[in-house]
C-alpha cells in the first residue's frame, strides 16, 4: 500500500512538471541553485538573470534570497518546490539532497549538475570552472578563478611569512553548553589549516559534542564559533564554562566569530575570507 502510494505521488510530481513545462518555450535556462557557494558564482559569472530559485543557505549576495523564492535548506529539498518554479537545470553542491528528491526532478526530464565539494584552492578554481561550462560562461569563469587564485596566493605569502600556528577550536554550536566542534575532514578543518592554525579537536573525524576532559586535553589557544547572531560570541559566556575556562584562549579572551557562508562555504571569495580571519588571530594583542 505504502509503495503504491509513493508511485502515485512520483506521478502526480511528474504531471506537474510536464504541465509547468508546456508553458511559453524561452532561449534562457531557469536555474534553481542549491548551495551557498553555486549562487555566489553564479551571480558572480554574470548569469543572475537565469536563476529564478535558491537554497536558504544562499546570502551572498544578500539580492539572492530578497529576489528568488527560497526552495529550502539545500540537504533536505523536496520535489514539489522544485518542480514548481518548473526549472530547466538545477545546479547543487554534492552534498544536496535527499536522493529521492533528485530521482524525482531527473525523471521530469530536468537536467542536474552537481559540483564536487573540495575545500582548497583548487576545489574552489574546479567548481567555478565547472559552473562556468554549465552556464556557458567559461571566460568569466576564467576571469573569477584567476582571482580565486591570487587571493590564495595572498593568503598562504602571508600565513607563511610567520611561524605561529596556533592551536584552534572550532565549536559549530554550543547548544545547552555542551560544545559541537569540528574535527578532521570537514570545511572547518580545511579554514584552520587555510589561516596556519592547527586544529584542536583533530583526535576525530567530522562533527561531534565533546566532553569538558577533552576540551580541557585539547587546551584551544584560540576559539572559533559560528556566529549565528543573538550574542552567540560572547567571550563572556564562553570562557566561564569549565571547560574553556583554564585554557590558553581563555587566558587572553581570544574568542573569533566564524560566518557559515563566508568561512565554510569555500564560495570565489574564501581566500580574502580567510585572510581577514588570520589577521584578526595573529594581530591579538594578548599573543
Amino acid at each position: 500500500m505504502a509503495r503504491r502510494r509513493f508511485r502515485f505521488h512520483r506521478a502526480a510530481l511528474l504531471a506537474l512538471a510536464a504541465a509547468l513545462a508546456a508553458g511559453p518555450a524561452s532561449a534562457a535556462q531557469r536555474i534553481v541553485a542549491a548551495g551557498a557557494a553555486v549562487t555566489e558564482i553564479l551571480w558572480e559569472l554574470g548569469a543572475a538573470g537565469e536563476v529564478i530559485g535558491v537554497d536558504t543557505t544562499s546570502k551572498r549576495p544578500a539580492e539572492a534570497l530578497a529576489t528568488r523564492p527560497d526552495v529550502g535548506y539545500y540537504r533536505r529539498l523536496a520535489p514539489e518546490g522544485l518542480l514548481s518554479l518548473a526549472p530547466t537545470l538545477v545546479v547543487a553542491v554534492d552534498g544536496a539532497g535527499p536522493r529521492e528528491t533528485f530521482e524525482t526532478i531527473g525523471a521530469a526530464g530536468i537536467r542536474v549538475v552537481r559540483v564536487p565539494e573540495a575545500w582548497s584552492a583548487a576545489g574552489v578554481r574546479a567548481k567555478i570552472e565547472a559552473i562556468g561550462r554549465v552556464v556557458g560562461r567559461e571566460a568569466e569563469a576564467g576571469r573569477l578563478a584567476a582571482a580565486s587564485d591570487a587571493a590564495f596566493d595572498r593568503l598562504a605569502a602571508e600565513r607563511d611569512a610567520a611561524p605561529y600556528r596556533p592551536r584552534i577550536l572550532l565549536l559549530m554550536s554550543l547548544a545547552g553548553d555542551r560544545p559541537l566542534a569540528a574535527g578532521r575532514g570537514t570545511p572547518a578543518d580545511a579554514l584552520i589549516g587555510l589561516v596556519g592554525g592547527i586544529n584542536a579537536a583533530n583526535d576525530f573525524t567530522g562533527y561531534r559534542q565533546m566532553t569538558d576532559e577533552a576540551v580541557i586535553s585539547a587546551s584551544p589557544e584560540v576559539v572559533a564559533m559560528m556566529d549565528v547572531g543573538q550574542g552567540t560570541v560572547d567571550p563572556d559566556r564562553v570562557f566561564s564554562l569549565p571547560a574553556f575556562a583554564g585554557s590558553p584562549a581563555a587566558a587572553a579572551k581570544r574568542l573569533v566569530a566564524v560566518d557559515g557562508v563566508s568561512h565554510l562555504g569555500f564560495g570565489p571569495r574564501v581566500a580574502e575570507e580567510a585572510l581577514v580571519l588570520l589577521r584578526t588571530i595573529r594581530s591579538d594583542p594578548h599573543r
